[in-house]
């Protein structure tokens, strides 16, 4: 029972390395060549799009770079101050439920947002993690994107810690139009990237055990 590797990126990473060397680490666990992986990093800023993308949700193309990407979703930001989970999981030797997989992301970022005292919510109508302001305003303080291939997960969660959340407004994040977009920072919550990673990393095993051999 090998828990698995973790990778941590210390400078931007551009999306387009970040998706080869994913695609070969899978390629990899597939042919029983490499560990799990679980990748912290982040990227310059930039928009995705994911299978589900609408184009008129892309509302300033000129502003950043533009990708499409296999992952499931719609548009969504990334950039610095956001912290990115890529978490390339081998679902043959855990459990062939992709709902399951998607639930249990869910309650990843949740038991990680609990060591701030942040109160991340599921909602049934909308991917994400939530949090609920005043005012009866819900504003979405994580994302959730993934892609599998012969059960193997890759793409993941991305989490805003202090990004700009402005840039968020070049784009109908995920599809929802009536939500807002908030991050530790706009809460209040004073961490840092590493205080983020240490309650990733404590919190993962809590939903993922190490796989069977």
């Amino acid at each position: 029972m090998t828990p698995p590797e973790w990778k941590i990126s210390t400078q931007p990473v551009e999306y387009l390395d970040a998706v080869k060397f994913m695609e070969e680490r899978v390629n990899d666990i597939i042919h029983n060549d490499a560990p799990e992986l679980v990748w912290l990093l982040d990227h310059p800023p930039l928009y995705t799009a994911g299978t589900s993308a609408v184009e008129n949700d892309l509302l300033t193309p000129a502003r950043f770079p533009v990708y499409k990407t296999g992952r499931g979703g719609q548009y969504t930001y990334h950039g610095p101050g956001q912290r990115i989970a890529y978490t390339i999981l081998n679902l043959n030797k855990r459990k062939r439920d992709v709902r399951l997989f998607v639930r249990n992301l869910e309650q990843w970022i949740i038991n990680t947002l609990k060591h701030f005292n942040i109160s991340g919510e599921r909602r049934t109508d909308r991917i994400g993690i939530w949090v609920e302001r005043e005012g009866m305003r819900e504003d979405k303080i994580a994302a959730i994107g993934i892609r599998i291939r012969h059960w193997v997960t890759f793409h993941g969660i991305s989490i805003n810690i202090n990004p700009q959340l402005e840039h968020f407004s070049g784009i109908v994040p995920c599809g929802v139009r009536n939500h807002g977009v908030t991050s530790c920072e706009d809460l209040g919550i004073n961490v840092t990237t590493k205080d983020i990673d240490d309650a990733l990393y404590k919190s993962f095993e809590e939903i993922f055990p190490p796989p069977a051999s």
